[in-house]
């Protein structure tokens, strides 16, 4: 099926709301969960054989406790387009391949995040997707009231009685402290026994000796972490990986392109990938490498359009686990890569606002995208010039230091803007 009629077929199916449920009561039991709540879309890989060739392609899904069956590949909710007639298009392509995870947060999309995945889940039945949301990190003046009124807040906002996954969110070292002194873990462990959250993690950015420490603190039912081939070692992720595989805490996981970087080596890295597999897209080789660890049973892709929808789509269900040979191809294809002398940048906005307006993200973002293009006069003139604008940013920071707390990567941020202010020098444009 090619992706014309991929998409064709995948429209209809979501028109029709027509979404296969696969009943994996046996378990319910086992996990406290009643029947209903074990239901889940898209068929199990021994069940793909029957469905009609007609149908869309439905990604494959792996085992999780209490016998629930998850997609291999989750949707990301933090760049969903806020039109609706986009993300609904979305969001009814991902539930008709079997894409029924959905991964928010209260501070998602300026706090509308969790009200907007509810208006757009609001057509399918309740126990056919997995609704995962985050306590927002404490600060300072935090106090133990701020926990039950934000989690209220979420559940009026989510439209459900219950969350499947929640999360204590971006863990840092700063941010963990301020979660025990408000007692966070302890209240989220009573919503779950509640029977408002089905199953408690948290998300982390920070190193593995910290993860560590979180990951001994409570009995947790997964974590979200930073993992892809390019931070395997200069961000530690082989170790916080390790250390969550040693404790057996189920393993999802964020960035697996690095805020994009991942889907566009540059033209040398590019090439490598496309010598050994012409037909394989760049985003791809990243996918297979993270989905194919042990331990991972959700990749979380933060897809804001069509076209990135229906090539994950494509990836995960004609999957090929990742081989040594292709290893092999990825640390050839970084070493190409590894001379751009790029800015780590994941575009994830924790450091805005910025008190002299610089939009930071998207200063580093079009400072990486000169650097991957060797030639960058054919690009359109106007547009060039709005990105060179965008650039002169730079020159405006003063070094005070307010950001530097709040980059999950540990950018100098101050230091990165004079790179880009040197860099900029240079260039003949």
């Amino acid at each position: 099926m090619n992706r014309r009629d991929f998409l064709q077929t995948a429209a209809a199916v979501s028109a029709a709301s027509s979404v296969n449920l696969v009943s994996t009561s046996e378990n319910a039991s086992a996990s406290g969960q009643s029947a209903s709540a074990q239901s889940v879309p898209a068929p199990s890989a021994s069940a793909s054989s029957a469905v009609s060739p007609d149908a869309p392609p439905q990604v494959f899904r792996n085992p999780f406790k209490g016998g629930l069956s998850l997609p291999s590949l989750g949707f990301g909710v933090f760049r969903m387009p806020m039109d609706t007639n986009i993300s609904q298009k979305l969001v009814d392509t991902a539930m008709a391949s079997g894409i029924n995870y959905f991964d928010t947060a209260y501070t998602y999309l300026g706090g509308k995040a969790e009200d907007l995945c509810a208006r757009l889940l609001a057509k399918y039945p309740r126990e056919s997707y997995f609704f995962a949301t985050k306590m927002p990190p404490m600060n300072p003046g935090s106090t133990p009231a701020d926990l039950t009124r934000i989690f209220d807040d979420q559940l009026q906002k989510s439209r459900v009685e219950y969350f499947d996954f929640y999360l204590c969110h971006n863990l840092q070292v700063n941010s963990w402290a301020h979660a025990k002194r408000v007692g966070m873990v302890e209240f989220l462990q009573k919503k779950k026994e509640e029977g408002k959250i089905r199953n408690l993690g948290f998300s982390f950015h920070d190193t593995p000796e910290l993860l560590a420490e979180i990951a001994d603190f409570h009995p947790w039912d997964f974590a979200l972490i930073q993992l892809n081939y390019f931070d395997w070692i200069p961000y530690r992720s082989g170790e916080q990986y390790e250390v969550l595989r040693k404790r057996n805490i189920p393993i999802c996981v964020m960035e697996p392109l690095r805020g994009g970087l991942l889907a566009n080596l540059g033209e040398k890295g590019n090439a490598v990938f496309k010598n050994a597999d012409p037909h394989a897209t760049i985003a791809s080789w990243a996918f297979r490498y993270v989905a194919s660890l042990p331990g991972v049973f959700t990749v979380l892709s933060g897809m804001d359009c069509m076209e990135h929808l229906v090539e994950n789509i494509q990836t995960f269900s004609n999957f090929k686990p990742i081989t040594d040979a292709e290893k092999k191809i990825i640390t050839a294809a970084l070493e190409a890569y590894g001379s751009t002398g790029f800015i780590p940048c994941t575009d994830c906005k924790y450091c805005l606002p910025c008190p002299l307006e610089i939009d930071i993200p998207s200063v580093f973002t079009i400072y990486n995208q000169f650097k991957r293009t060797i030639d960058i006069r054919p690009r359109f003139p106007g547009i060039r010039q709005m990105e060179l604008k965008m650039l002169e940013q730079a020159k405006t920071c003063v070094s005070c230091k307010q950001c530097l707390n709040r980059c999950p990567q540990k950018i100098n941020i101050p230091e990165a803007h004079r790179q880009v202010v040197k860099d900029e020098m240079k260039r003949n444009v």
